[in-house]
């Protein structure tokens, strides 16, 4: 049955290569997009069957286009989302995946898909409604599950030790040789991580020490 689909990806070459490869199994692309703001007002404008995107892209170059396809989800819980990337973003896709059971959701690896038909099949099936995930995004997200603190890096777990001893930001920086501005990122990294959003309830800075000692 043919889809219509709105992708997202930044490299031009691998986002012509998915448009070809749509078009040629009966599907219509109807915006090919390079960043996460235009996958958001494409999805808007055009209301595809499915919405296909990259995690690592514009503006930030980040996890933005995972960002953007949970805030599709949350705009729109029944429009299916296939997430295709290099990367495991595991706070975003845990997000992702825990948004409703009832509309397909997928997250597929770009270098552990082996077969164009694979590809086609997976847009396919969470087109149909279905949980498409690669085994090897279920491992990572089941072990964060179990120790929040695997997340981190090790440079992290080092920022985190700091903050849990007292110190400060500046402090920190000071410890490690770096600059201010490189601890307040690690930080926002930490809590990110750690999934200590800003809600209005506890301080952050606290929760993720107490994350710490936990451990």
């Amino acid at each position: 049955m043919p889809l219509t689909v709105v992708l997202a990806e930044d490299s031009p070459l691998m986002r012509d290569g998915l448009v070809g490869v749509l078009t040629r199994f009966g599907h219509q692309v109807l915006a090919a997009v390079g960043d996460a703001d235009a996958l958001i007002t494409a999805v808007r404008e055009h209301r595809p069957d499915i919405a296909v995107t990259d995690v690592r892209m514009p503006p930030d170059n980040t996890d933005d286009g995972l960002r953007a396809a949970v805030t599709l989800r949350q705009e729109r819980p029944s429009l299916p989302v296939l997430v295709l990337s290099q990367y495991i973003e595991q706070s975003y896709a845990a997000h992702l995946l825990d948004l409703g059971s009832d509309t397909g959701v997928g997250y597929l690896l770009k270098d552990r898909v082996s077969a164009v038909s694979e590809f086609v099949d997976a847009v396919a099936q969470v087109a149909a409604g279905a949980t498409v995930v690669d085994p090897e995004v279920v491992r990572q997200l089941l072990n964060r599950r179990r120790d929040p603190l695997q997340r981190l890096t090790p440079r992290e777990r080092e920022v985190l030790a700091l903050m849990a001893e007292g110190r400060t930001n500046a402090a920190i920086a000071r410890e490690l040789y770096v600059t201010e501005a490189a601890v307040n990122k690690h930080v926002s990294n930490i809590l990110q991580k750690l999934e200590l959003h800003v809600d209005g309830h506890g301080h952050r800075r606290v929760l993720a020490v107490l994350t710490y000692l936990r451990g």
